[in-house]
């Protein structure tokens, strides 16, 4: 089953790319391979939760929050690609996480991402991955997400 169709079969759709925050774009295509710069979890321009997981945001959370930035760094790199459906392996993500001091469930949270990919992926959703704590990021955002794939 094609990615697009995965994604119809699950009730996802592919958001608009985000407006990039600074100077930069948000996905370039290298060879056979699209690079996203950091996608945060923005729904219609906006965060739904801000803050520090575990702190004012629960991991629960966050898994969610992970799988809303993996689906923008998958728009942003569709777009590029020219659709979901090029999109042939996902190589790898990373996971940043705003982490209370003493949070270490960064790996849990980028499961969202990871296993959202491999739904709509399947095999060629299996990827290379970093979870990294950090103390905060852009906009107050609990997560942030880089992805490369390969594409057709």
């Amino acid at each position: 089953m094609r990615p697009s169709e995965r994604l119809a079969e699950l009730g996802l759709e592919l958001p608009a790319v985000a407006k990039p925050l600074a100077a930069y774009v948000p996905a370039t295509v290298v060879g056979n391979q699209v690079w996203t710069s950091g996608q945060l979890p923005v729904v219609e321009g906006k965060l739904a939760v801000t803050g520090l997981v575990g702190d004012e945001v629960s991991p629960e959370q966050a898994t969610e929050q992970a799988r809303t930035a993996i689906l923008n760094a998958l728009a942003a790199a569709a777009e590029q690609a020219g659709g979901i459906d090029a999109i042939k392996r996902i190589i790898k993500i990373v996971v940043f996480v705003a982490s209370a001091p003493d949070f270490t469930g960064q790996p849990a949270v980028g499961n969202g991402a990871s296993e959202l990919l491999g739904e709509l992926f399947g095999e060629a959703g299996s990827h290379v991955r970093s979870a990294v704590g950090v103390a905060s990021l852009p906009l107050g955002a609990p997560v942030e997400i880089e992805l490369v794939c390969e594409i057709a």
